[in-house]
């Protein structure tokens, strides 16, 4: 019982640290989360581009990013890039190499949207004169957001959980926060327990918000 209130007595104590790591692996999720979503629509529009060199490129990115293990591209940015006189931030390095690996991953999950939609329908808006962009923003563009809300919110689910290895790069978020705590007073499996249950507590929001929105937005006519 002393070691829970001596574990305790820490957790207090650190509270303020611990709060300020949430605080920056929320802020590094969501805005990963958005630029990664932003990034994958630019990316699905390049890969339905006329031009098939344009295709090519796009399909090499897509394929580069997803293939390549995070951690090595944050270490390759954050310790490769200095050595060529480029220093950035451990933030801006997280939140940049984030953004090209998640933007990969949606593009992905849109294109496979993509590919069940109506050619028919792509086809009549062409043949009523719509430009390539007006087809992509006004038919395509719609209907594959909508279709991907499950895949798109685990993605999201992704993105928290994997801010845990931006501590490798110096970023201190929130586990990095829970490392010292578990340093200083030896309590490995009390501290990582801890940060287990607030893990599992953001995800359980983003799935309630996620199972909501999709009844919201959800096609008729479309059982998945």
């Amino acid at each position: 019982m002393s070691e829970w209130s001596s574990f305790s007595r820490d957790l207090i104590e650190q509270w303020p640290l611990i709060a300020s790591g949430l605080g920056q692996t929320l802020l590094l999720a969501v805005l990963m989360s958005i630029t990664g979503l932003l990034g994958g629509i630019g990316v699905l529009y390049l890969t339905l581009s006329p031009n098939a060199l344009v295709r090519r490129l796009t399909q090499g990115y897509i394929s580069f990013f997803i293939g390549m293990p995070l951690i090595v591209l944050l270490f390759l940015m954050y310790y490769g890039l200095p050595q060529w006189g480029v220093k950035v931030s451990p933030f801006m390095v997280a939140w940049l190499g984030f953004t090209f690996n998640v933007a990969a991953y949606n593009a992905a999950y849109l294109s496979t949207a993509c590919n069940g939609l109506d050619q028919a329908e792509l086809d009549a808006a062409r043949a009523q004169g719509f430009s390539h962009a007006q087809v992509f923003a006004l038919i395509v563009l719609p209907q594959v957001l909508r279709l991907s809300v499950p895949a798109l919110a685990n993605q999201v689910i992704l993105n928290l959980k994997d801010t845990s290895v931006a501590f490798l790069i110096q970023y201190t978020e929130f586990f990095a926060r829970v490392q010292e705590l578990a340093s200083t007073n030896f309590q490995f499996f009390k501290a990582y327990a801890f940060a287990a249950l607030v893990y599992l507590a953001l995800v359980s929001v983003i799935v309630i918000a996620a199972r909501a929105l999709e009844r919201r937005v959800i096609i008729p006519g479309v059982h998945r």
